[in-house]
């Protein structure tokens, strides 16, 4: 056989032949493949951060108006339904209270009779003039009236002064206490409303930043998706590698459609606990800086039962009971009262004269009652009264174990959340290295794009757990501070 001898000039331009004939035959191979068209849109690439628009679709709806937490607190103080009902309610208790207290002032009534008489009886009196004589002889004469007329108006005015009553009495120490209590639900109210529009609110900002994650990861992955699409046209990818990425692209698209679809509602909330006007729109906005800074509390500080409005409710109503116990207790008291009456008669057979005579008369008196017997009621109101104390006292052993309870579940949820916002906070920092170290890597040919996903997928889950863990952690400091009693308004 006869031997093929090559140069080196000629092997140079076999290897030109062979590396053109493998190029026209991977053309050829990407020509029978399936083409899949680059990615029409790309959402916006910039990350909004805070202060946070309501709806990173729209952020011009909202006229511009920006409120922070401290002012989404202030107009719902003053705006809110319920809490302005139960400033209403404190009003309305300081009216009963003056309405069962006018009993001490006196009590003037006007009251009149006209009458007229169809029919007279004839009865007649006999009055006698008696004088004496020098002599020492008496002597009289005799002259015979009508007792009664045709027409009589008799008006009467008559005062009352209440001098000793056990009910006025009961009133009177219980008037104070009544103000109390509707103040406290009037407090009682203010740290719900505080507490439930902070949490509306961080709720409202948890979406708006995970809006803000989803937007940087969609734009993240649309230059992945471009960068992997060259790649397959150039040859240099397989298509499964940009089939991978357009589904991961799609579903970031999808998580940031459904977290703008949700900011919707949670606004809508926020605005129902502010009492804020549902057609209005406005922006919320928050100090990043003071908002970390507010994450910390003491957790060294014990629970104090007395700062609770719980607590200070169940008080008052143990002395509310305590003043009913002492009127039954007191009940035999009798009531003492002053009036004084003064009536003016006028009589006429004639009735166009009727007023032109009068007849005064007055008196002034004392009323005097005392209860002697009252079937045993106010000893049965009595013992009642003291068994309702007992029932108040058990309330209260009651209270402070549920009290307890949830200073024990707000301090131990915060502690946790507080560790796990902690390690999110680490777990974000080393998952962006990783992410950009595998892209990198991918870029120059060293590992499979499966490891791209697996990187991008732990970074965005990252993320989003340090929004959660953040907000979370916010919110269990707010149930921490309703627990201990420290809510301010």
């Amino acid at each position: 056989m006869k031997k093929i001898h090559f140069n080196q000039k000629s092997l140079s331009v076999l290897l030109l032949m062979a590396a053109i004939f493998g190029l026209s035959l991977t053309a050829r191979a990407q020509n029978g493949k399936t083409k899949f068209p680059a990615i029409e849109h790309v959402p916006d690439t910039n990350k909004i951060g805070f202060p946070v628009m309501p709806n990173a679709t729209d952020t011009g709806k909202n006229g511009g108006i920006y409120l922070n937490l401290r002012q989404c607190i202030d107009y719902a103080l003053t705006h809110q339904p319920a809490l302005n009902k139960s400033l209403i309610n404190v009003d309305i208790t300081r009216q009963t209270n003056a309405v069962n207290l006018a009993g001490w002032l006196p009590q003037v009534n006007a009251s009149g009779n006209l009458v007229h008489y169809i029919q007279q009886s004839n009865t007649n009196i006999s009055t006698t003039t008696s004088g004496t004589t020098g002599a020492g002889t008496s002597t009289g004469s005799s002259s015979t009236l009508r007792s009664s007329y045709a027409n009589t108006f008799v008006p009467e005015l008559a005062v009352s002064q209440a001098i000793v009553s056990p009910e006025l009495l009961y009133n009177s120490r219980s008037a104070p206490l009544l103000v109390k209590q509707a103040q406290q639900v009037t407090d009682s109210t203010k740290i719900y409303v505080v507490a439930a529009v902070s949490k509306a609110f961080y709720n409202v900002l948890l979406t708006l930043q995970q809006i803000n994650v989803l937007k940087e990861d969609t734009a993240r992955l649309g230059r992945n998706l471009r960068d992997t699409y060259h790649q397959y046209k150039s040859g240099i990818v397989d298509e499964t590698d940009y089939l991978q990425a357009t589904i991961t692209l799609n579903n970031s698209k999808t998580q940031l459609k459904q977290a703008n679809e949700n900011v919707i509602p949670q606004y809508a909330a926020l605005k129902q606990l502010m009492g804020y006007e549902p057609e209005k729109q406005f922006n919320v906005t928050i100090d990043t800086v003071q908002m970390m800074n507010d994450i910390r509390i003491d957790t060294t500080k014990q629970l104090q039962y007395e700062k609770r409005v719980e607590y200070q409710q169940i008080i008052t109503r143990r002395d509310l009971q305590f003043e009913l116990t002492h009127y039954y207790k007191y009940a035999y008291i009798p009531t003492v009262s002053g009036f004084f009456n003064y009536n003016l008669q006028f009589a006429n057979n004639n009735f166009p004269s009727l007023l032109s005579n009068s007849y005064p008369s007055s008196l002034i008196g004392l009323s005097l009652n005392i209860p002697i017997f009252t079937g045993f009621a106010r000893v049965h109101n009595l013992r009642k009264s003291r068994l309702q104390e007992q029932e108040i006292h058990w309330d209260e052993v009651d209270l402070r174990s549920q009290l307890y309870k949830e200073y024990a579940s707000g301090l131990a949820g915060y502690k946790s959340n507080l560790y796990n916002f902690n390690m999110q906070q680490k777990n974000v920092a080393m998952a962006r290295r990783v992410y950009f170290v595998v892209n990198l890597q991918y870029k120059q040919g060293i590992v499979a794009y499966l490891n791209v996903i697996t990187a991008e997928s732990n970074l965005i889950t990252s993320e989003i757990n340090y929004t959660n863990a953040l907000f979370q952690l916010l919110s269990s400091k707010i149930d921490l501070e309703k627990a201990m009693g420290d809510i301010t308004y």
